[in-house]
């Protein structure tokens, strides 16, 4: 008789022993931090990426630009093959009777030649090209603070994109205590109802409030899912799970506290303003360009050419050296050059203007960060605040309710109001941090040394993940005391 549950093999055993001992010791996957990730989009992001090879493309620019004032040599040379053939014939009278006769030459020669040189020219005078290496070095500079502009951009979108996750997860949490926590307010009405002890108008109210928080932890999961993939997007690396922020973060004024402080900073430090000055340099280097069209150029150069040919009237070889200056005036151009101009000057007018805007739009987003990110540190004192007076008053309603002084619609706006307390909390924190963060780069200061500083306030336990189906499990509606009970008839 056959055994009804079969043995493992020992080849089983073994393969299932290795498998423990490979779980049992392999590391725990690890959420990755603020700085974690954001050194990873200083690798891996296209854009930054596109933007050093641009500088880099611009620093070739300058080499081209230099080229052109040093010495320029060129070398030529030929072999060949000549055939020459060549017949005449000429006419004359002889005598008086006018009979005449024809007499002619005839030659036929095939030779080999040939022939090579060399040309060596260096600009002794040459504005334009002087000017356009000098230009070209203002390139580079102006480039380079292009790539400052984009690395800080980056660092502000990758936290700002980190903190709107972990907001993310905060408003969903609260979604998901609210929607158990009416879920249970709907549960007891149905029972309320099906022994006669609430009207059917308590139950449609209780499962319109329950629809109701379905339908915004729905929205908050979504919002979650969207914030991890800007994190994918930024970095061109997926995440399981990310740090979560201490609730102990100091919610404190910028410092330094003078709002004046701060913009004289921005003006020292932002590189926007030194790009828009940088522009205003290249553009009175276009000027020095266009004007140098007006002036002479001189030039040093040295020709050399060889030829060697057996052809048999000329045979040998022949050489040639020319050593010399030359100079080059131009007269009139069509007008051409004046127009040249006209044309950068207006264009270094333009770039003028730009920088006066750019340094007025770092002025006010500098101050309007900075009063923003007191309001901000007063806004979480107050969500802070409404937190504890919304959860006071969810416990009046319910004690109401039980003495029939309230109904379960007050119990119900009660609850939501909480809840939405608990989102705004955390809405009002993470707006303090990226609004400060903001306020940094404005004032061209967001660096990774501030990155170093937020990432000490994230801790790694409780990560916060995409692992649905986990969270749910593990959240539980908030402690708001016992269900309440309607008064007796």
């Amino acid at each position: 008789m056959s055994p009804l549950i079969s043995l493992p093999s020992r080849s089983q055993l073994r393969h299932a022993i290795s498998l423990l001992v490979v779980a049992a010791f392999a590391p725990a996957v690890q959420a990755a931090d603020l700085l974690t990730i954001t050194q990873d989009a200083l690798t891996h992001s296209a854009t930054l990426n596109s933007s050093r090879s641009t500088f880099k493309s611009t620093e070739a620019g300058q080499d081209v630009a230099r080229g052109a004032l040093l010495p320029q040599i060129s070398a030529t040379g030929s072999v060949y093959h000549e055939k020459v053939f060549d017949e005449q014939s000429s006419t004359f009278s002889g005598g008086g009777s006018g009979s005449g006769s024809i007499s002619g030459t005839r030659s036929d020669d095939s030779y080999n030649g040939t022939s090579a040189g060399v040309n060596v020219t260096q600009a002794l005078f040459d504005a334009s090209n002087w000017y356009q290496y000098q230009q070209s070095k203002k390139q580079v500079g102006q480039q380079a603070l292009q790539l400052e502009i984009d690395q800080q951009q980056l660092l502000y979108d990758v936290s700002e994109a980190y903190f709107e996750t972990l907001r993310a997860k905060e408003v969903l949490e609260a979604r998901q205590a609210q929607e158990k926590a009416i879920g249970r307010q709907r549960e007891q009405a149905n029972e309320q109802f099906n022994v006669g002890l609430v009207a059917i108008t308590d139950v449609n109210e209780a499962q319109a409030a329950f629809d109701s928080a379905r339908a915004q932890r729905i929205a908050a999961k979504n919002d979650l899912q969207v914030s991890f993939e800007t994190l994918e997007r930024l970095t061109g690396r997926q995440y399981d799970s990310i740090e979560r922020l201490d609730d102990d973060l100091p919610i404190q004024p910028p410092t330094p506290a003078r709002r004046g402080e701060w913009v004289d900073m921005a003006m020292a430090s932002s590189p926007s303003i030194q790009y828009a000055q940088a522009a205003v340099d290249l553009a009175k280097s276009g000027v020095d360009i266009a004007q140098a069209g007006h002036l002479p150029t001189l030039d040093a150069f040295a020709d050399y050419s060889y030829s060697d040919s057996d052809n048999d009237y000329t045979r040998g070889h022949g050489e040639d050296l020319q050593v010399g200056v030359q100079a080059n005036l131009p007269i009139y151009s069509g007008g051409s050059t004046s127009a040249s101009v006209r044309e950068n000057t207006y264009t270094l007018e333009a770039t003028q203007y730009d920088f006066e805007d750019q340094r007025r739009y770092t002025t006010q987003q500098v101050r309007s960060l900075f009063t923003r990110v007191g309001n901000d540190v007063e806004s979480v004192e107050a969500q802070r605040e409404a937190i504890v007076s919304s959860r006071s008053a969810v416990e009046a309603t319910r004690a109401g309710y039980e003495v029939g002084t309230r109904n379960i619609v007050d119990v119900l706006d009660a609850e939501q109001s909480l809840y939405e307390s608990m989102s705004d909390y955390a809405d009002a924190r993470y707006t303090y941090v990226t609004d400060l963060l903001q306020l940094r780069q404005q004032a061209g200061v967001l660096n990774l040394d501030v990155i170093r500083g937020t990432n000490r306030w994230l801790l790694d336990s409780n990560p916060v993940s995409l692992n649905m189906d986990d969270a749910d499990k593990d959240m539980g509606a908030e402690d708001i005391g016992q269900r309440p009970r309607p008064p007796q008839s």
